[in-house]
């Protein structure tokens, strides 16, 4: 189980010179994730629940959801052990809920509004005959469902991937809601240039709580000699966070939760930035910031 240790003993006896900790004006959990949770831990109180993957990618919160009884099971698996099953906040194909519903399971969906949004946008372009591209993780969550529907969609997680792209006369871009804007809007113009004698029709689908959240990390790196984000490794806008930070040539860390930080990461610095990832409890984040302090830290917000 993951434990927060307490804050005085092991690596935090003593502390480190003096710093500044200075927490972004925008960072943690977004609503789409809050209501997710909320909807799981509702359901758990009436009936026996299994979620169809990983609720949020954080491990905290999943270890929240099994001390609750919870149980995690496989969207594209064949069974579950409970009849109820949740899609989880990252979304799923129409076919995929389909199959389970058919199966017999009590199918309860808790998709973020914004990915439904992104779905609904994919789903548009190619009514209106454009061939879907998105722009994401191919293994993500979150991307598996976008293109769950429509089979010949391409995936673009890089310049390399464009060159794989049949040519065709219009294509309908959207994107995974937790990508970086300014990588997507890149990518996009980079295919019109391939592509010069085609439509390419993108839909803004990055949700505004990442966009918040990368602002906000810009507003900390002219002041910050290190980056803590606090979020899942398995997190896709917490990892997007800290390339975003080591891009501009600042040194970042992920962690998780509070036990991860030791005064050897933050010795030396003079002022430290904290944010965290969509999926991140504000909770964590607090636990982090306590810990710096008892290492030294004297804390302001942006």
């Amino acid at each position: 189980m993951l434990k927060e240790p307490p804050f005085l003993g092991g690596d935090f006896v003593g502390q480190s010179k003096g710093f500044e900790i200075i927490i972004a004006s925008h960072y943690g959990m977004c609503f789409g994730v809050r209501d997710a949770i909320t909807l799981a831990e509702k359901r758990a109180k009436s009936a026996k629940l299994t979620i169809l993957g990983e609720l949020v990618h954080n491990e905290v919160v999943r270890e929240k959801m099994r001390s609750l009884g919870i149980r995690e099971g496989d969207l594209f698996g064949t069974r579950a052990s409970t009849r109820e099953v949740l899609v989880t906040a990252h979304g799923a194909s129409d076919q995929e809920k389909l199959r389970w519903e058919k199966m017999g399971y009590d199918l309860k969906d808790s998709t973020c509004p914004l990915v439904r949004k992104a779905h609904d946008s994919l789903a548009s372009l190619v009514a209106g005959g454009y061939f879907p591209v998105v722009i994401g993780k191919k293994e993500h969550a979150e991307v598996r469902g976008l293109t769950g529907d429509f089979p010949d969609a391409r995936v673009i997680e890089g310049m390399e991937d464009l060159k794989t792209l049949p040519i065709m006369p219009k294509y309908g871009v959207v994107s995974q809601t937790t990508q970086l804007i300014d990588r997507v809007r890149c990518l996009v113009s980079a295919m019109e240039e391939q592509f010069p004698e085609s439509e390419v029709c993108f839909r803004d689908t990055v949700c505004q709580p990442t966009k918040n959240r990368q602002r906000a990390l810009g507003e900390l790196l002219g002041k910050c000699d290190l980056i803590v984000v606090v979020g899942g490794q398995n997190s896709n806008n917490s990892r997007e966070l800290v390339k975003s930070a080591r891009r501009a040539g600042v040194d970042s860390l992920l962690i998780s939760q509070a036990g991860e930080l030791s005064r050897e990461k933050v010795c030396g610095r003079e002022r430290i930035g904290v944010t965290a990832g969509t999926s991140t409890q504000k909770a964590c984040v607090e636990k982090v910031v306590q810990a710096m302090e008892q290492l030294g830290g004297k804390c302001r917000r942006l």
